[in-house]
């Protein structure tokens, strides 16, 4: 078996902890990226939940907005939940007019689609190229896809919505896989990593 990928967890704000667990549990070296030379010694990206005009502005502030923008445009995987599908929004709707985003999907996504922090839910999701049933999605203050480009697949969809999406090498969910104890969802995009090396 070829070394296992590098995958790092941006770690401005939000539930490190968590993806660096499931990233080790999934066969990947896992670390905390806060900084560009960080960055640039990992194969892969993990955005985490969390806020997203903070991220934003924590990025600019730590000089990686563009570092980042140019790893994700140069064809590094990045994986990002909730916030981080935010992040990796071509456009957003509801966003604050200074949002600053990634970009890396052909997608349009509205900020906290599913209702505020307290109308928090977790729901069964099918999850197209996942096996052994469907994984447990946790919706915290969650977004959605309102639309994508002709390139993008969506992988899931909850109550009509598109949840779950991947460009190329660059995959987004709504949910919080991290918080279930259930690693196929990080598996899957450790795969996509490997394919990728």
């Amino acid at each position: 078996m070829s070394n296992p990928p590098v995958i790092g967890v941006l770690a401005l704000q939000g539930d490190v902890r968590e993806h660096l667990i499931a990233l080790a549990a999934a066969d990947a070296v896992a670390r905390p990226v806060r900084r560009p030379e960080e960055l640039a010694e990992v194969d892969a990206l993990v955005i985490p939940g969390g806020e997203s005009t903070t991220m934003s502005k924590l990025a600019v502030l730590f000089g990686m907005l563009e570092p980042l923008r140019e790893r994700v445009r140069g064809g590094m995987p990045v994986y990002g939940t909730c916030a981080g599908m935010i992040m990796l929004a071509d456009k957003l709707l509801d966003g604050r007019e200074d949002q600053e985003t990634l970009g890396g999907i052909d997608m349009i996504v509205r900020r906290n689609a599913f209702g505020r922090q307290n109308e928090s839910f977790e729901a069964s999701i099918d999850f197209a190229g996942i096996g052994g049933g469907p994984v447990e999605g946790v919706f915290i203050r969650a977004p959605w896809v309102e639309s994508v480009g002709a390139e993008v697949q969506v992988l899931a969809t909850y109550d009509g919505h598109t949840v779950a999406v991947r460009q190329g090498s660059v995959l987004a969910t709504s949910f919080h896989p991290e918080l279930t104890g259930d690693d196929r969802v990080h598996a899957y995009f450790v795969d996509m990593v490997r394919a990728g090396l």
